[in-house]
């Protein structure tokens, strides 16, 4: 059984006060663990990267035969002929090709391959934290970060909402965080990216560290952050 979430934030917390100052700064205090830092924040968006929901054309010009238009699972994969189940969420374009000529390569003589997008899926953020009904969910349209909070059931009483943080992915995969005011009719508007995540504390931002160590393991394919030069699931 999972111990109460707010309690282990709480404990966690203790050691780890302190507010963010500064767009894009991380939690004063005690320094993050390596493992958690957060680049800094930048507005230039990162190269695409597929989801589970996408649906994608992946071709073989040189075996029209194998060519394909599949929609990537909810667990991150699609299946291909002779190569059966192989993974495409967290995978560029670019990189998905290159996976797919190399799982050729035993069995073609020129595993040419071109992999395009035909629709992107649902655009999904994450929320947690201090909200009555954490999770994921459909972005209907632009949302800025407050309206995921609403649609998310809205603060509890013990909520911080002037010192919330938003995680997004930058460029090269990177996990950067910035600060912000959520307090009704005070929110700052800020327009949410695919794969955003809201983290509302109850005492501190602090409590981001305890989060992302708890619950990396929880958060779903498409949540991805380059990590010390690795690639790796938040």
């Amino acid at each position: 059984m999972i111990p109460d979430r707010r309690l282990i934030l709480m404990g966690l917390a203790a050691g780890l006060a302190g507010c963010a100052s500064g767009r894009g700064q991380p939690p004063l205090g005690a320094p993050l663990p390596a493992d958690l830092a957060f680049a800094p924040w930048t507005d230039v968006a990162p190269e695409y990267l597929l989801f589970p929901g996408d649906e994608i054309e992946v071709a073989l010009p040189t075996a029209t035969e194998l060519t394909r238009q599949l929609k990537i699972g909810p667990d991150g994969r699609v299946s291909l002929p002779l190569l059966g189940h192989v993974m495409a969420a967290d995978r560029t374009l670019a990189e998905l090709e290159a996976d797919v000529a190399e799982g050729y390569a035993a069995q073609l003589r020129r595993p040419e391959v071109e992999v395009t997008l035909r629709l992107a899926g649902p655009l999904k953020v994450w929320v947690d934290g201090e909200v009555r009904n954490p999770g994921v969910f459909d972005m209907p349209g632009d949302i800025d970060a407050y309206q995921a909070v609403i649609m998310a059931g809205g603060f509890l009483p013990s909520a911080r909402s002037a010192q919330a943080a938003l995680i997004r992915r930058g460029p090269g995969g990177v996990r950067m965080m910035r600060p912000i005011d959520l307090r009704p009719r005070r929110a700052e508007v800020v327009t949410l990216h695919r794969g955003d995540i809201i983290f509302v504390p109850r005492s501190t931002l602090g409590e981001l560290a305890a989060f992302f160590t708890l619950f990396r393991a929880a958060l779903p394919i498409g949540f991805s952050y380059a990590l010390n030069g690795g690639y790796a699931s938040t």
